[in-house]
């Protein structure tokens, strides 16, 4: 999902870090924000027109917002990342009115504004067809040319519950809004921590309520900043994210602060098209994915299989020029292999259903590292032997849901390129930078010059997700850092989005029409270590343990070639 704005509850500033502040304006106390914009000779029109404000906490306010103390706000334009947002946001709910208006009857789930665009789930009575999707456009165009305000309403639970008892699916989140983080994706944007806002839609003439929603905002003063969108296509979505719960339709659309930035986006998709690697896979006769086999588990043919080959051999070799031991471990262990590296429970959910055999369970591996750990283990380990750097093509299996398998991009069966560099807390930095200009100059040699850094770090707001004290993953996460920046490479913050046991840096290459991908991934492991009770002799005689390093280069095979 991308960006959201940030509101009220919320903990990190959402404003873009590359775009200059617009100059502040001060709200007086008991003035609106847009009477102030609006004496300031703000611009609150076009793609450069103010959509909200952000004030010095960095919350995000309709521009109707009346302060009740004397402010300063930064106006926040259409065009920028959290203007796009709201204005999608919005965009959301001009759609779900829409359906509600033609299809009388359905229950709507959630609408979040995401990267390029936004969604909303459905339980419409019948399946929506693609020529629906053509009347719900022209429905939505029809509001936004009226010109409705999104009105922000604050309610009390009973009050909520008692205006949406015909929508099942907002009640359940009323209930839930504590959680909401963690209840399902856009959740937050509805409720969260605090007190109810509906959002009405007013008739401008009359001023009458014609729609209202469940919606913690902010949004566009009126329908008609909405000056370009379309509607994309149709998926299907479980409530929730989960498969025991009811299956919703999902409807994605693009929303843009112009016409000239809609066609651009629809001209770039059609440029993606050209070069989806899956259609590209057939016209090549190079893999396929059979239904008898399952979903998300590519099978190569030939010529696909000779690239997978060059690839590994070159991938092999490099390894080895840059001081690995080649290794090789089984596809199913045994479940208390995955007890000691905390990926049970921690990646449970990530993870095939175990088999029993001779009882005891058995589960296809997810990760190569517990195994490599025990290799490590095998016997006793000296300071000398550090860096010990084990590497293998390890064929790793996934329990991807399968509303995000794509291709050979999100599969359920794939080879990585793992690697484990075992070293002494004082010779991490130095294994992190070989690592790092290891996979750089991987991506030279594939022509590949356009890439960044992202640094994924721990969720304070959820520590019962990561293992390790506070001191050990300040640490760890100031060694990546430190060389993430030595490496000159733009570094962007990925905040929550680090593994259970450590934080990592990855690699993000940007392809021919700009999309990123994810590759390389260095990770420092301080947990599993301990998990499995490693250790090395010190110089001085001494036990200690050592810090584990994991680095996948191509990420993995599969995700490379697509």
């Amino acid at each position: 999902m991308g960006a959201s704005p940030r509101r009220e509850g919320d903990t990190v500033p959402a404003a873009d870090p590359a775009a200059p502040p617009a100059a502040p304006v001060r709200v007086p106390a008991g003035t609106s924000a847009v009477q102030a914009l609006r004496e300031a000779g703000a611009v609150l029109d076009g793609p450069s027109g103010a959509v909200v404000v952000r004030d010095d906490d960095g919350l995000l306010h309709d521009l109707s917002w009346t302060p009740d103390r004397d402010v300063e706000v930064e106006p926040v334009a259409a065009a920028e990342p959290d203007g796009l947002a709201v204005l999608r946001h919005s965009t959301a709910h001009v759609m779900a009115q829409a359906v509600q208006d033609l299809f009388p009857g359905t229950l709507l789930g959630i609408g979040p504004p995401i990267q390029d665009g936004f969604y909303y789930d459905f339980l419409p009575a019948r399946p929506f067809t693609p020529e629906d999707l053509g009347a719900i456009e022209k429905r939505m165009g029809e509001i936004v040319k009226s010109g409705q305000q999104f009105s922000r309403r604050p309610v009390d639970d009973d009050r909520a519950r008692a205006e949406l008892a015909h929508e099942r699916f907002k009640l359940e989140l009323i209930g839930l809004k504590s959680n909401a983080a963690d209840v399902a994706e856009g959740a937050s944007m509805e409720v969260g921590a605090g007190g109810l806002t509906m959002y009405d839609n007013l008739d401008p003439a009359s001023g009458k309520q014609v729609w209202t929603d469940l919606c913690r905002g902010p949004h566009l003063p009126t329908t008609r900043r909405i000056p370009a969108f379309k509607l994309m296509r149709t998926a299907a979505a479980y409530w929730r994210g989960s498969e025991k719960n009811p299956q919703l339709q999902r409807i994605y659309g693009t929303a843009w602060a112009s016409r000239e930035d809609l066609k651009a986006h629809l001209q770039w998709l059609e440029e993606a098209a050209k070069r989806d690697h899956r259609r590209l896979g057939t016209e090549l006769d190079l893999f396929s994915f059979p239904d008898e086999i399952g979903s998300g588990l590519p099978v190569f043919h030939p010529k696909g299989g000779v690239i997978k080959r060059v690839m590994e051999d070159y991938v092999r070799q490099r390894h080895m020029e840059e001081g690995f031991e080649y290794v090789g471990t089984p596809h199913i262990t045994k479940q208390h292999v995955f007890e000691m590296s905390g990926h049970l429970p921690y990646y449970a959910d990530g993870m095939f259903p175990p088999m029993e055999l001779e009882g005891a369970n058995y589960y296809l591996k997810a990760m190569n590292c517990p195994m490599h750990n025990l290799i490590y283990r095998s016997r006793g380990r000296s300071y000398r032997e550090l860096p010990l750097r084990l590497f293998e093509f390890g064929h790793v299996y996934r329990n991807e849901k399968s509303g995000v398998i794509h291709g050979l991009t999100r599969v359920r069966g794939f080879a990585q390129d793992d690697s484990h560099s075992y070293v002494t807390p004082e010779q991490a930095p130095a294994e992190i930078e070989h690592l790092l200009n290891f996979c750089l100059g991987l991506f030279r040699d594939f022509g590949m010059a356009d890439y960044y850094l992202e640094l994924s770090t721990r969720d304070d707001s959820h520590p019962d997700k990561f293992v390790g004290s506070d001191e050990d993953w300040a640490a760890a996460t100031a060694v990546l850092q430190d060389v993430a920046v030595a490496s000159g490479l733009d570094l962007v913050p990925d905040p929550g989005g680090a593994a259970y046991y450590g934080p990592k840096i990855s690699v993000q290459c940007r392809d021919a029409i700009g999309r990123a991908w994810q590759m390389s991934t260095i990770q420092y492991d301080f947990n599993q270590p301990a998990g499995f009770g490693l250790e090395y002799q010190a110089a001085d005689g001494s036990r200690r343990q050592p810090v584990m390093i994991h680095s996948a280069k191509f990420g993995s095979i599969e995700r490379f070639i697509g």
